[in-house]
């Protein structure tokens, strides 16, 4: 079982897309990561879209961090919907892997433990 450390589920009203991604983070937490929380964030407003760095909706983050492994910062976060290039094309959903893959990753323990 892994505990990441922060998730972070970012969307906005006009996406048709959040709903399911969100019932899909929600399965996978339950699979291998029970205890986690998942902040919610809200990013309708643009104030707030600015405020997370918003790239559209969905947008899942682990300790920080896009889940899609390709992610580039766009600089523009005005509240819209994201696509993501997957391995079968463009999908309004990421795939379960990578969500998978970033809650694995976030439980990996570090290369050096802080002995300050």
């Amino acid at each position: 079982m892994v505990a990441p450390h922060r998730v972070e589920f970012l969307w906005f009203a006009g996406c048709p897309n959040h709903e399911d991604a969100r019932m899909l983070l929600a399965e996978v937490i339950a699979a291998i990561a029970p205890a986690t929380l998942v902040e919610d964030v809200d990013a309708t407003d643009p104030g707030t879209a600015a405020a997370h760095r918003f790239p559209g909706s969905p947008t899942i983050r682990v300790d920080g961090r896009d889940i899609d492994p390709r992610f580039q910062d766009p600089g523009d976060y005005t509240p819209r919907c994201r696509v993501f290039w997957t391995p079968v094309g463009l999908r309004g959903v990421p795939p379960r892997e990578w969500i998978e893959e970033a809650l694995s990753a976030c439980g990996a323990p570090s290369a050096a433990p802080d002995l300050a």
